[in-house]
């Protein structure tokens, strides 16, 4: 397996995982950035947002769009994320993510959401 397809199967589990999930491959900060809100974000925060609404999501789509690697600790992809909410509510959106290494580990310190068309924002949540 490349790097590129370790990241995008831990892209996939981000957007149907648990708080643990979270917890364990999340940077200990988070920039995010969303329609709706940015900033940097513990990983605890984040944790809590998705033990509060987790993420449900059906026909769920990741299709790569692009990928770099500009240091051996530091990698970063994005993709075009479709998917359906179970109340029958479409998202699509380009995504970024960015990782970075520690202790042997990636972690996500960096994720960014564009919506498509008229799609509502949204988070993994």
């Amino acid at each position: 397996m490349t790097l590129e397809t370790d990241l995008h199967a831990l892209e996939q589990q981000f957007w149907t995982g648990d708080a643990e999930f979270y917890r364990d491959h999340l940077d200990d900060k988070c920039l995010v950035a969303f329609v709706d809100m940015a900033g940097v974000m513990t990983k605890d925060d984040i944790a809590q947002m998705v033990n509060k609404d987790p993420p449900h999501w059906d026909n769920l789509k990741l299709t790569g769009k692009g990928f770099v690697q500009p240091a051996d600790t530091v990698a970063v992809l994005s993709y075009q994320a479709s998917g359906d909410r179970p109340n029958g509510g479409h998202y699509e959106a380009i995504v970024s993510s960015g990782y970075v290494k520690r202790k042997g580990q990636w972690k996500m310190a960096f994720h960014q959401q564009t919506p498509l068309g008229a799609h509502a924002p949204g988070m993994h949540g």
